[in-house]
């Protein structure tokens, strides 16, 4: 039996684009449903992206001391939340952590900073930065994410060798100032436009659980639609003690998965990344919500610890999927793995794994 789902990924994959009512159809469908959302979609994703998953690598060159007031941030001005705080990186510092990504599967590296925006200065910065990694890894793709942008930053960055620039909307436009006051929506905005402009590939997309409604999401993902985002993260919020959000806890596994459905129907052709909070937040359905999303990134976050980087290669596998730009093994065979012995529980003095 054809489910409603599959009748909208068929409607997608003819050319007639989802609308709104569509979006909240999926986001909204009933917990006996999801298996066929999923299912649907998954439709989209394979006939745009195979059965690759695109591996991404954060490295934080500055942590923490930022003068924006977002709430969620755990960076952000006013967060008292336990995280690392540091200047920039050197040079040599983050191309030994880039190394570390790349080795892991990554061929993306995304780079990143806190604050309200660069300066001409870190703009060189980040430049030799780059045109270094490129000079050892001319294969890597770089992804840069700044904040916002002045007049000529984007092309600097481009000319460096730079191939994407990632700022997200993080939110709706109407949601926008229950979140930050510090800058607008409309400069988010504009920073996308510049990147674009300046022939980077923009990367822009949204938190989940700050509060918003179902309209709301519906309408972030529509404004990423129409901004043209090449590749769209989609974070579930990490509430940091220390934050105003923090003990907030809005999203189940079974929403993750919805939330991410809705994007690959909404911009079925785009990548779409599962971000920040993915194991805190999808859990046991990390492995599922990659038959709708084609893209994840490898081990840490900005201020959180990721699971193992082989764990969520392990995940790929398990799910029938291949990095991309790996050498796809054929057999999927595993070498010899010796089962972890019992020594705790019955017929031992050690409490039981229970």
């Amino acid at each position: 039996m054809t489910s409603r789902f599959d009748q909208l990924a068929d409607q997608v994959l003819a050319g007639k684009p989802a609308t709104e009512d569509d979006a909240l159809a999926v986001l909204r469908a009933h917990d006996d449903e999801l298996l066929d959302v999923v299912a649907a979609a998954a439709r989209l994703r394979r006939e745009h992206f195979g059965n690759t998953v695109k591996v991404n690598y954060l490295v934080n060159l500055k942590s923490g001391l930022c003068p924006e007031n977002c709430n969620y941030c755990s960076q952000a001005l006013g967060s008292t939340a336990d995280i690392l705080k540091y200047k920039w990186l050197s040079t040599e510092e983050a191309l030994e952590q880039a190394a570390a990504g790349l080795k892991g599967g990554a061929t993306r590296v995304c780079m990143v900073s806190s604050g309200r925006g660069p300066t001409n200065k870190d703009v060189e910065r980040v430049a030799d930065m780059v045109g270094t990694l490129k000079t050892e890894h001319p294969e890597v793709e770089v992804c840069a994410c700044l904040g916002l942008l002045k007049d000529g930053q984007a092309e600097r960055l481009r000319d460096a060798g730079v191939d994407a620039y990632n700022h997200n909307i993080n939110t709706a436009e109407s949601h926008h100032d229950q979140i930050v006051q510090t800058h607008t929506y409309a400069d988010r905005v504009d920073t996308v436009a510049k990147a674009k402009q300046a022939g980077l590939s923009p990367c822009s997309g949204l938190i989940a659980g700050l509060g918003e409604t179902d309209e709301q999401l519906v309408e972030a993902l529509f404004a990423l639609r129409e901004l043209e985002s090449d590749s769209i993260p989609v974070n579930f919020l990490m509430p940091f003690d220390g934050t105003p959000f923090e003990n907030t806890w809005e999203l189940t596994p079974a929403r993750c998965v919805l939330i991410l459905a809705m994007a690959r129907f909404v911009c079925p052709d785009r990548e779409v990344r599962i971000a920040g909070g993915r194991e805190m937040h999808l859990r046991s359905l990390q492995g599922l919500a990659l038959h709708v999303a084609n893209s994840i990134f490898l081990g840490d976050y900005l201020t959180s610890e990721g699971q193992a980087a082989q764990a969520d290669l392990e995940l790929i596998a398990d799910h029938g999927f291949v990095v991309l730009g790996s050498q796809d093994d054929a057999d999927g065979a595993r070498g010899s793995v010796d089962p972890a012995k019992r020594r705790r529980g019955a017929g031992t003095v050690v409490a039981p794994n229970a």
